[in-house]
C-alpha cells in the first residue's frame, strides 16, 4: 500500500479512485491533483514513481485542506455555530437534523435508536 499524506490507499486501484480514500477528497479533486501533477488518471498507484509520489503529495498537502485540518476546521464552525446559540448550532447540540428535515416518523439515523415509552399502569383501589 502506498502512504499519502498519512493515509494508505489501495495500490491495485486507478490513482484517482484511490485518492478518494484519503478524507477531504472526492473524484473531482482526486481528478484536479493528478492533473496538477502531471501523473496519468488511469495508471495505478502500484506503478507510480517516487518522484510522481512526491508531486501528488506536494499538489494535495499544499492547496487543498484535506484530512485532518479539513476535521478540525469542521469541528471549528459546529463549535462557533452553538457558542453563538444559532438554529443550526443547537439542533446539532440535541442532535436533531439540522436542515429543515420533519422529524415526526423518520430522522432516526441523527435521533439514534428509538427509545420506547411505556404506559405506566394505574393503581387499583
Amino acid at each position: 500500500m502506498a502512504r499519502v499524506l498519512g493515509v494508505d490507499i489501495p495500490d491495485k486501484k486507478r490513482g484517482v479512485i484511490s485518492l478518494t480514500y484519503i478524507y477531504g477528497i472526492g473524484r473531482n479533486l482526486a481528478e484536479k491533483i493528478l492533473n496538477e501533477a502531471g501523473v496519468d488518471q488511469n495508471k495505478k498507484v502500484s506503478e507510480w514513481t517516487d518522484d510522481e509520489q512526491l508531486k501528488i503529495r506536494n499538489v494535495a498537502y499544499g492547496k487543498y485542506k484535506i484530512e485532518g485540518e479539513l476535521r478540525s476546521d469542521i469541528r471549528l464552525n459546529i463549535k462557533r455555530l452553538q457558542d453563538i446559540g444559532s438554529y443550526r448550532g443547537i439542533r446539532l447540540r440535541i442532535g436533531l437534523p439540522v436542515r429543515g428535515q420533519k422529524t415526526k416518523n423518520n430522522a432516526r439515523t441523527k435521533k439514534g435508536k428509538r427509545k420506547t415509552v411505556t404506559n405506566k399502569k394505574k393503581a387499583v383501589k
